[in-house]
């Protein structure tokens, strides 16, 4: 019982934030992942290097948004039976859906091998370039089972109140990253491809103590023989489309960015968009894990109808948002410079097309806490529609239309102003939708 007594304490910040705070420096550390291979690949490779990191990046989204539409989705199935006491039919749809993660794994890792060189022999590439996105995509597919599970074990892990387990491992892996980057770089010469591998394997911790805390009959949620009801997929996959969405359209955005890029700068302007999203990234994994670690306490209550304590949750949440805002902001403001030269010299033509860009892309900070909090918890509350309408249009929809018309009126400073622009048409769809569902759900 002592797995039920957490969610039955009462809403406080301090028992907020023993769920939350792990899962910030949980998805702080998962963000590291990526910027620790930049960081290495720029230095010890170059910058057209670190735009081969970029320009993989939306065949990379595609394999995360299959792995967040499964996690965040059927966390919030399952989780939902348990606060409705159906215990032994929600570890029999945990165990069902981690089997269609390994499916869909294997069979994406196989599709991007067959597909991968078409694409960069398409995009009008330096030969260089091309030469470096083949490279390193090629090592990074084959850990796509372990990405997978180790997006689903880290959310399960905090919905069976193992987060601290889930951080100690998102640390580990972090850490092994980084000492293999210097190690397969520095050392042994590998060039991009060790950077992809070392990714690889630190996201594989996470999957291997994953499979090692689940096969325990101990834990809240652990292994037994699955119950193939096609209907939790689909549940999950509903619930969950509005982070696969994200993630997708993430990648199309990307897209646009480097071909936007390409046309008004070049090559320098796809290097400059790299960095300038590390730090986007890194600031927005602070309310990526604040969202990650409330959302079992919204399903447990939404399946429990206890609206006063859904109430007091989102009041609060609110509240922890707008002071990680504030805080982002001014420490990107203030640390734009110095950011921005640890990927690339001041002598450089991408440090100043990053200094600038950055500044102008802080303003997005002012809002993205809010719309990723709302959308992720309209997931928590298995209402996957108007999530997925709020993830749909924050990351497609508006930004599409920032993306074409800003850039044609301001040249490059209008590429800086699409992102915070699109945050804010996305704020105000978010705060619409919040009022409107406010009854139904009782928050």
């Amino acid at each position: 019982m002592e797995n039920q007594n957490a969610y039955e304490k009462p809403v406080t910040l301090k028992n907020i934030l023993k769920f939350a705070i792990p899962t910030i420096a949980m998805s702080v550390f998962m963000s590291f992942y990526t910027m620790v291979d930049g960081l290495f690949v720029s230095n010890l490779i170059g910058t057209d290097a670190l735009s081969a990191v970029n320009l993989t990046a939306p065949i990379i989204q595609l394999v995360t948004a299959i792995s967040t539409m499964l996690a965040t989705g059927g966390s919030a199935v399952v989780m939902k039976k348990m606060g409705q006491h159906k215990q032994e039919e929600a570890r029999e749809d945990f165990t069902f859906l981690i089997l269609v993660n390994i499916l869909a794994g294997l069979a994406m890792c196989g599709v991007g091998y067959l597909v991968m060189e078409r694409i960069f022999a398409g995009m009008g590439l330096s030969a260089d370039v091309a030469g470096y996105c083949v490279q390193y995509l090629s090592r990074y597919l084959l850990f796509t089972v372990p990405i997978l599970l180790m997006n689903n074990f880290t959310l399960y892990m905090i919905a069976s109140e193992k987060a601290t387990l889930s951080l100690v491992c998102s640390v580990a892996g972090g850490v092994l990253n980084m000492v293999l980057d210097y190690v397969f770089l520095a050392v042994l010469g590998m060039g991009i491809r060790g950077a992809a591998i070392a990714t690889g394997l630190g996201y594989s911790v996470t999957a291997v103590v994953g499979f090692v805390v689940f096969s325990r009959r101990n834990s809240l949620l652990h292994f037994k023989k699955p119950a193939f009801r096609f209907r939790v997929l689909s549940d999950a996959a509903t619930n969950g489309c509005s982070e696969m969405a994200t993630a997708l359209v993430t990648g199309i955005i990307t897209m646009m960015f480097n071909w936007t890029l390409l046309r008004y700068v070049g090559e320098n302007g796809v290097a400059a968009v790299t960095i300038i999203m590390y730090v986007l990234m890194f600031a927005s994994s602070l309310y990526t894990g604040y969202s990650y670690g409330v959302a079992p306490m919204l399903s447990f209550y939404h399946g429990e109808q206890n609206h006063a304590k859904m109430k007091k949750l989102v009041a609060a949440s609110l509240k922890v948002i707008a002071v990680i805002s504030v805080l982002t902001v001014a420490a990107s403001c203030f640390l734009t410079e110095p950011l921005v030269s640890v990927f690339a010299r001041p002598d450089n033509p991408v440090y100043g097309l990053a200094v600038t860009g950055n500044r102008i892309c802080t303003i997005a900070l002012c809002f993205i806490g809010f719309n990723i909090f709302a959308s992720g918890m309209f997931t928590a509350l298995s209402n996957g529609v108007v999530s997925a309408i709020l993830a749909f249009s924050r990351s497609f929809v508006f930004m599409l239309v920032t993306m074409l018309v800003l850039p044609a009126l301001l040249g490059v400073n209008g590429i800086w102003l699409a992102t915070p622009a699109a945050e804010l048409m996305a704020l105000a769809l978010s705060a619409g939708m919040f009022l409107k569902y406010r009854k139904r759900y009782g928050y």
